[in-house]
């Protein structure tokens, strides 16, 4: 059997079997390392020397933890906060008014944070949290908040040539495509992905008007003790959180690096006292336990990664897709997509599943008559599928992080499913249709 298929069926079966993450990924790999050839001591090598590529990502978020405790110290996500609760109970929480306007809020702001201000998930750890009081009141499903999420974390990047969707749309998506043979210089990626794009929407549509839109009741006592201790704030700390926050956009912007905007940031709020000197190694190790979870299973997944790409079965599996389809585009259209499936629920990363796909999908597409805009839009919907859906992708990980502060939302249960039913399914749906009609 392929390795690959291995790895990434035990690592998901243990997922949902509520084994972590981090211990499903490490059996997974190993378990994939061993079908594939490379022996235990083969495999333990290919996962040891991949936990390096995700050490950057890890840091990153560990210290933008610390930086989102620090906010909550300010008491400025807080201050949202308060002014939401003081409508509930009002006509307009009553009537829906203020559940639209929080999870319109929420959809912005995850949409914003790919393409507008592209600062990925780091916007959650620090305006969820204070909002599930007052989401929790309103007796909102938690699995309906990390569905709006994910979709504004994944459908912004693979559909708007802006922030992260102009690195995915033409620095890796077009370029690869052009590197394995296919001219694109007259290639729209907005035109090839904008059908896979709807599938993406009409996913959110049911999560939001069928599927969670009933009330789910929450243990307000749980979310007291967490976030509503800490509420305190004032005009001047408010400013000092604000000033705090743009100088963490605008450096992370100019440099294009998340570790240097959260430090910069940070700085602020020592540099005006907020934070004392003596204070600030306590709140680096509680930004640190915020976030550890999701860098350790950033981490994990790099080593993951590697232990697949060192077998050489993700190749084989590529090629085995292209002997079964045969002459049929109906047929390759949807083997591509399931096998970019499971590629990316493996690795969790879009963005370094084109590349691996490409090589072979591309000069696939053109044996079986495929237009180059539909080359475009099998391999780009192929890459993101699985992102939203993967446990170990930072699109699932990010809305867990802030959704589960106090103990009371699941990863796999309550983020990983719902999102998987609700935005691959539909991808596949829509991106073999794009396939067929482009």
């Amino acid at each position: 059997m392929n390795a690959v298929i291995v790895a990434v069926g035990l690592m998901l079966a243990l997922s949902l079997m509520r084994v972590h993450v981090v211990v499903a990924l490490i059996l997974g790999g190993l378990a994939g390392g061993l079908v594939g050839g490379l022996g235990l001591e083969g495999s333990l090598q290919a996962f040891n020397s991949g936990l390096g590529g995700g050490a950057t990502v890890a840091l990153s978020y560990a210290l933008l933890g610390a930086f989102a405790v620090a906010i909550a110290k300010s008491g400025l996500a807080h201050a949202l906060a308060d002014r939401a609760l003081r409508l509930v109970g009002h006509q307009e929480a009553e009537s829906g008014g203020l559940k639209w306007l929080l999870l319109g809020l929420l959809l912005v702001v995850a949409v914003a944070s790919q393409n507008v201000l592209p600062i990925h998930i780091a916007f959650i750890p620090l305006l969820l949290p204070p909002l599930l009081y007052v989401l929790t009141r309103l007796r909102i499903d938690r699995r309906l908040i990390a569905c709006l999420l994910t979709f504004g974390l994944v459908t912004p990047y693979m559909f708007l040539p802006v922030g992260f969707g102009s690195i995915f749309l033409n620095e890796i998506l077009l370029a690869n495509v052009a590197r394995n043979g296919v001219e694109v210089s007259g290639v729209s990626a907005l035109q090839a992905m904008s059908i896979p794009a709807l599938g993406m929407l009409t996913g959110l549509l049911v999560a939001v008007l069928f599927s969670y839109r009933g009330k789910r009741d929450y243990d307000l006592q749980r979310i007291e003790q967490v976030e509503r201790a800490a509420a305190s704030y004032s005009r001047a700390t408010l400013l000092v959180a604000a000033a705090a926050v743009a100088l963490a956009f605008v450096v992370q912007l100019w440099l294009d690096s998340m570790i240097v905007g959260a430090l910069a940031g940070f700085l602020v709020f020592s540099l005006s006292g907020m934070v004392r000197w003596r204070e600030a190694d306590d709140l680096f190790t509680e930004g640190m336990k915020l976030m550890a979870t999701i860098g350790f299973i950033m981490i994990a997944a790099a080593g993951f990664a590697e232990v697949l790409k060192a077998t050489g079965q993700v190749q084989s599996l590529v090629d085995a897709a292209a002997d079964w389809i045969g002459n049929s585009k109906a047929l390759g259209a949807l083997l591509m997509l399931l096998v970019g499936l499971l590629v990316t629920m493996g690795i969790g990363s879009s963005f370094s599943t084109v590349p691996i796909i490409a090589a072979i999908f591309v000069p696939l597409g053109v044996q079986l008559g495929f237009s180059p805009l539909a080359i475009v839009s099998i391999v780009g919907t192929a890459g993101a599928l699985g992102d939203a859906g993967s446990p170990a992708s930072d699109s699932t990980l990010g809305p867990t992080s802030g959704l589960n502060v106090d103990g009371q939302h699941n990863h796999i249960w309550d983020t990983v499913v719902p999102t998987f039913l609700h935005y691959n399914l539909p991808l596949l749906v829509f991106g073999w249709l794009a396939a067929m009609v482009l």
